[in-house]
Parts: C-alpha cells; structure tokens; sequence
C-alpha cells in the first residue's frame, strides 16, 4: 500500500510547479478627490482610470472568445476604493432576478482583491444586473470559501438597451489589508446566465480553474491606503421569543443584546458579545442514519459562523469534497440540545483575529450556564456551567502554503477536555497535499489522530488520496466532532480527465482505485475497489455514476458488500436541482442486522417570476431485511416558496414532513415561516415562526409538540 501511494504522487511534485502568469494584467490605481455617485450611471471621472478588458472564457468553450464585450475600471479616494463595470448584452438577455445577499441569481460581476498580497486569500464582491449583493473570502488559493464574512460596501447597477452597468464602493476601513505592499491581488468575473459563460480577466488552466496565486495585479504607484479611524461596529439586538405551553397559552420571552465588531487596525478585529440571542432561526433537515456514528449538522448561528475561517483546519476543497479534515472545533456543541430538547444557556462570546505578515491569529471563548434537564428515560441530570476556549496560529510559508497549530478546550469544574492540533497544507498551482495531526485532552487522558489529503488535476491525468487514523481514546466529543475511534481508513483514486474542446460535454473524468477500512470495535480491515466515471456538460447539467465493492465485517457478521449510487444536477436560470439514488448491501446499525438499502431522492426549484421562487426536496430511504423484503420505507419531502418583492426583502415558507410505510401516516410534520429584511447594511429586521407536530400514538393523531416565534432587529451603528 505504501508503494502503490509513492507511484502515484512522487511524479504529481515533479510535474508541479508555480508558474507565473498573468504578469501582464496589471492596472495603476489613479487617485481622485470627489467621491464618485454610486448609481450606475457612468461618470466623467471614470475616464481616467485604467481599463480591464479582453476577458478570457473559462467555460463553456475554454479560451474562445466571449460572445459579448466586457470591460472594468477602479478608482480611488482617500476613503474608499471604487469599481466599475460596463456589460455589454442584448437587453431581453440580461437575467434580472431579485434576491437577499449572499443569496442571488441571473447575470452576476465580481472583482476580486487580495489585499495582503499572500496569494492565497482575497476578498469576493459581487453585484448582480438587478442589484443583489455577496460578499465572501476566498481562501487556499480559491480552494475553498468563506460564504460567512459580510462588509460594509455599496453598489448600484443600472440596465439600459445596449447591457448594464454596475458600480461598487469598498470603504478601506470595511477590509483588512497590508498597508506595507504597493500592489494588490486583483481579479474581475462575470457570469452571463443566458449561455453559462464564466468570463475571467485573468487567464487559468482549466484543469485548476481560477486561482489567487495568479491573479493580476493593482498597483498603488502615487496612493496607498492609510485610512485609520476608531473603525467600529455597535449592533443594539432586541429580540424577543414566544413559546406555545398550552391550552391556549403563550410565555413571552422579552430580551436584548449588544454586538460588537472593532477593527483597531487594517489586520485586527475584536469581536463580542453580551447577553446574545444565539438560537438559529432556521431548523435542521431531517436525517435518516443507520451507520454507528453521530450525524453531523452544519452550523447556523450567524456568532459562530463569522470570522469562522481561521479556526479551519487547512485543506478543505469546498468544489470535490473529496477530502476534508477532522472538525476539531464543532461550535454546536457549544450551547447544545440536550435530550429533552432544552439548549444550554450562553451568556458570553468573544473573539479576536488577525494578521502579522505572513502570520495569522484567532482567538475565541464563550461561557454557558449550568442547567438541569430529564431524558428521555424520566433521569434527572445537570450540565454543568463551561468555559469554551480555542487559539489559533497559522503562518504562510513557501509562498502559497501554510503551517498551523490549533487549541480548543473546555472547563468546568470537575473536568477538562480539548484537543491540539498541527495543520498545514503545501500547494503548486494545481495540486495541494493537506495534513493534520492532534491530540486529545480529557482530563488525564489522551490519544492521538490524524488525517492527510491530496488532488491533483493536470490536463489529462486526476490523483486523488485521502487517509485518516483516529485512536481508539481520542474522544474530543466535548469540543469537536470526530466520532470515529479505533478506526483508519484509506482511498487512492485516479484516472484519466478528458477536456473537450466542442460539442455538448465539457469534461470526462474516469477514474478507479483501491479503499481500505479498519475498525478496532470489528477487528477486521474492510477492503475494496472504487470505479467511477463524472461528466459535466456545457450546458450546466453533470452526472456520476460510482461503484464500490469488496469484504467487509460489523458486529460479528463478514460479508460482501457493494454500493452502486448516481447523481446528477442541473441549473439554468429558471430551473435547479438534483437527483439521486443509491444501492448497497450493508449493515444496518439501527435494526441490528446485515441487509440491503436504497435511498432515491432529489430537489426541484423553479423560478416562476424575477421575485418567486417555489420547489421541494424529495429522499427516501427504504430498508430491505435480511430475508430480502423490504423492512420499511422512509419519505422526507420539504417543499417550500419564497417571495422577494425587492432586493433583500423575502418571504420564506415551507413545510418538513416525514411519512413511514409501516405505519400508513404522517409521523412528524415542521412548519416554518421567515420574514427577513436588510434594511440598511449589515442591520436586519427577521420574525420566524417554527412549529412542530409529532404522531400522539395514544390518540393516533398528529399534535402539536411546540410552537416558538422569535422576532429579532438588528441594527448598525458605525464609527
């Protein structure tokens, strides 16, 4: 095994490389005194700045030329950065969708800065031709995203008969940057929605796509940003909840709070809060699991989710998924649901990160409450009160990689637990080896784990590799999610890729390999073959088709086992979704018993309008029996609708229902309904209503287990 994975990656270093490009895309940074008018109307001013134009299509048709002109422009004041762009297109063309931020569609511009020069992060601004927001961080190199990281900027777009235009103000003080460098990290995207075409001003391979590492650049030659200022975020909170404790009956929960973001230089923020509200408006998806190990729910609390990168380990690739690090640092167990339902108390968080040089920095903590709660058995038991604490230091170093050390712990009065970890990640243009190793605390004892990732994509050749070992005792169950101990498992995929230059299909990935799985509780190493082949087409629509086979042993019983999924996924301007369906024999952990199982699903969203949009999710889950019957079936359908009369105000409802077969009903059914509106940069207005009905088997009848509406206001004072 160790052989066969020095085969496959020693020639991927060898052929790697960092080469430069793009040197020639430069723009020079003019400066002017007057502010320019953000409303989509092309002043006099614009005249002197530079021009970015001769896009470069990245899909469908790599390298042809656009089917329409584009061209982009930035200006400076002392205050704030400016940018310009002007789209040509036939005006019945533009897709003008309205949206909320971070949340859009149709014909979409972004300029991209990487504002430390550290070619690995940069900042995302995007305007759509209706005037929609997003913002994000790109981080690894464009591997990955930060979809949590909001700014205060503005735009306008405007559309006329020849295309539209689109205008954006960056305040300096709303971005972190090195007031040392003399140019920036510079990029311009635009998305055209009637053909699918992904126009860049820099030029990429389209093996890797876009990355930071070679961007073009803006050069400050006569200006460099300075801006000081106390650099302040006041958010007062109201929020207030009522919760349904029947016969008819209400108990209103009346509260506030205070957020606060600071930003006492170009490379630090302090964050905090008091007295918060940090129950998530949204609630989880259902989830069906038969394996052994505890499910996993992304996080959703806007606290948490903020400035969450730097405690990331390195390595994540948000476009495969094919690897992804152990979640050393799982926020939910932070204020987490007990069994009867309850959430812990928080009463304190804070947090605090930066950069030093090629340096970065966090540090977060958070206090919860000590609360008693009753299973699901009538015990009586209390959670105690906690410290959470995490430190996080991570340096740049061979130009385009990064070495991290990361702690994260939790105190009470009688116990400590935590984890420490050693992360990093060496990357060339189009590959990257990602590691991680840690160690766990709980109290006394301790064990190790570790993980390790690699990918690479030339233009004619993929190598994937994945690894992770986690001793039997490392339980960071406290503070992280890594449920798997006494196990190692490992897969080695490759194949050839094929990009096509014409016709229908884009790109043609075939690939096989070898996987290993070991689990102490077993004592048996589970082995088998992958083979698999992806097709992505120009016209946005893609399918997989995998198979997975070979020996394998759970509680006892040996067998042969097998898994046969599809996918496929779709998107146009007015229609979205996707469709699965998998086989496999396996064991069924939540029955006790080796048997067959199927899951079929999918969703569908459909742009009726600009401003509405409806769909629905449809899985299920059916469970064979070892006599080769069908034990039971499971369906999860969650059909929703959501108006956005105008940016950044929308009107969301849907309803989550669970059907079982043996029973012939409705088991469970979850309604919700979310009012949100973005009245003013980074200020917010939300009332939700959730409300759960759960089969009374008493009375053979759906009843309602709770109601709760939160209503929430959240406004920005900025210093």
């Amino acid at each position: 095994m160790k052989n066969l994975i020095i085969i496959l990656l020693f020639p991927s270093f060898l052929l790697a490389g960092s080469e430069k490009a793009n040197q020639e895309k430069f723009l020079i940074l003019k400066k002017i005194n007057t502010p320019i008018i953000i409303d989509g109307i092309i002043d006099e001013e614009w005249n002197i700045a530079d021009k970015a134009d001769n896009f470069f299509q990245l899909s469908p048709y790599y390298g042809k030329q656009p089917s329409k002109e584009t061209y982009a422009k930035v200006l400076t004041t002392e205050k704030s950065l400016y940018c310009l762009f002007v789209c040509y297109e036939d005006q019945e063309k533009i897709q003008k969708l309205s949206g909320r931020q971070d949340n859009m569609n149709g014909d979409i511009v972004s300029i991209m800065l990487d504002t430390f020069g550290d070619k690995r992060t940069a900042y995302k601004f995007a305007v759509s031709a209706s005037g929609v927001r997003s913002d994000l961080r790109l981080l690894d190199d464009a591997r990955n995203r930060d979809f949590s990281w909001d700014g205060i900027w503005f735009s306008a777009s405007k559309i006329y008969d020849w295309g539209y235009v689109v205008e954006i103000e960056i305040p300096y003080k709303s971005i972190q940057y090195n007031e040392n460098i003399t140019e920036w990290g510079l990029d311009f995207d635009r998305w055209r929605a009637t053909d699918s075409e992904d126009l860049y001003w820099c030029t990429y391979d389209q093996s890797e796509r876009q990355r930071i590492s070679k961007f073009g650049r803006l050069i400050f030659k006569d200006f460099k940003p300075t801006i000081k200022g106390l650099n302040l975020e006041f958010y007062p909170v109201a929020f207030g909840k009522a919760y349904y404790i029947g016969n008819g009956k209400y108990k209103v929960d009346p509260n506030a709070g205070i957020d606060i973001f600071y930003n006492p230089s170009p490379q630090l923020t302090l964050q905090a809060t008091a007295n918060p509200d940090f129950a998530q408006i949204e609630a989880d998806p259902y989830s069906f699991n038969i394996s052994r190990y505890e499910q996993f729910f992304n996080e959703k609390r806007p606290f948490f989710i903020q400035g969450s990168e730097i405690f990331m380990p390195s390595g994540a690739e948000s476009n495969s998924g094919f690897y992804r690090p152990m979640d050393l640092f799982y926020s939910r167990r932070i204020g987490k649901i007990l069994p009867n339902g309850k959430e812990v108390p928080i009463t304190f968080g804070a947090k605090v990160f930066g950069r030093f040089n090629d340096w970065e920095y966090g540090g977060f903590v958070a206090r919860t409450q000590s609360i008693d709660y009753t299973n699901a058995n009538g015990e009586k038991f209390n959670e105690p009160s906690a410290i959470f604490i995490s430190g996080r230091v991570k340096k740049q170093i061979l130009e385009n990689s990064s070495l991290g050390v990361l702690f994260v712990g939790k105190k009470t009065l009688s116990d400590t637990y935590g984890v420490l970890d050693i992360d990093g990640a060496l990357r060339g243009s189009n590959w990257q080896l990602a590691y991680q190793i840690a160690r766990s605390i709980k109290n006394d004892l301790g064990d190790f784990a570790a993980s390790a990732g690699f990918r690479q994509f030339t233009e004619s050749w993929g190598y994937l590799f994945r690894s992770r070992y986690v001793g039997e005792n490392f339980d960071i169950s406290q503070v992280g999610y890594v449920p798997w101990l006494g196990t190692f498992n490992s897969v080695i995929i490759t194949g050839p890729i094929w990009f096509l230059k014409e016709g229908p299909v884009s790109n043609i990935f075939l690939y096989s390999g070898p996987a290993i799985n070991y689990e102490k509780v077993d004592q048996f190493t589970d082995y088998s073959g992958v083979l698999g082949i992806s097709v992505s087409m120009r016209n946005n629509w893609g399918f997989e088709i995998n198979f997975n086979g070979g020996k394998a042993k759970d509680v006892g019983v040996k067998y042969n086992f097998f898994e046969t999924s599809f996918s496929s996924w779709f998107h146009n301007p007015k229609l979205s979704g996707n469709l699965y369906s998998s086989i496999s024999k396996t064991f069924n952990f939540a029955r006790n018993y080796l048997s067959n199982f199927y899951e079929i699903g999918g969703s569908l969203n459909w742009n009726i309008t600009n401003t509405l949009r409806i769909g629905s999710s449809l899985n299920s889950w059916i469970e064979g029996n070892p006599n080769g019957n069908i034990e039971d079936i499971t369906y999860n359908a969650r059909p929703y609708f959501s108006l956005t009369p105008i940016n950044d105000l929308n009107i969301t409802v849907y309803i989550d229902n669970l059907f079982v077969r043996s029973t012939d009903r409705m088991e469970r059914i979850f309604m919700g309904g979310l009012f949100a509106y973005q009245f003013s940069p980074k200020s917010w207005i939300y009332f939700a209503v959730n409300e759960i009905h759960d089969r009374d088997n008493e009375f053979n009848k759906l009843k309602m287990k709770d109601r709760v509406s939160v209503f929430k206001i959240k406004y920005l004072y900025y210093f």
